[in-house]
């Protein structure tokens, strides 16, 4: 629990939870669709105005792992793994609301994420910090790869 400055100036407790909603093993937790939506929309990543609620239930379902911080009950954080299981993970999606910024919440997502990601036997973890992002990831031990250019082709 965290204190947070309540009503009236008096300090409350806040809880803050980590939960993998899923991971290779299947679905873990119920999952807030609306408020993962909102985030990706609030990151930028998502532009259409109609929202797939069955699309983002594949996204969740189709990765190595899931992971949401709720507050409250409100979705604050996320982040999530891609991979075969056998010798690459790559971080992604990782983004925590605006207002909630600044108080550690991404950093333990990217912690927890390699601490699972190291625990299913995957060594090589890799990620692309957009955004200008790259020091906050050099900061818990990332490095830029040499000679390496992210690329993407659009569909």
């Amino acid at each position: 629990m965290t204190p947070k400055l309540g009503k009236k100036g008096r300090f409350s407790k806040v809880s803050m939870v980590y939960s993998f909603l899923s991971s290779r093993y299947g679905p873990i937790l119920d999952t807030p669709i609306d408020q993962i939506i909102t985030l990706y929309r609030q990151a930028g990543w998502w532009k259409s105005p109609d929202a797939d609620r069955d699309h983002v239930r594949r996204i969740i379902t189709g990765s190595h792992c899931f992971l949401v911080v709720l507050e409250n009950d409100e979705l604050v954080g996320m982040g999530r793994v891609i991979s075969d299981g056998e010798s690459d993970a790559y971080i992604q999606d990782v983004t925590v609301k605006t207002n909630c910024r600044k108080k550690g919440i991404g950093t333990q997502i990217v912690k927890r994420l390699v601490e699972r990601i190291e625990a299913d036997g995957l060594k090589w973890i890799g990620l692309i910090a957009e955004r200008n992002t790259h020091e906050f990831y050099e900061r818990i031990g990332f490095k830029k790869m040499p000679d390496s250019i992210p690329m993407l082709k659009e569909s």
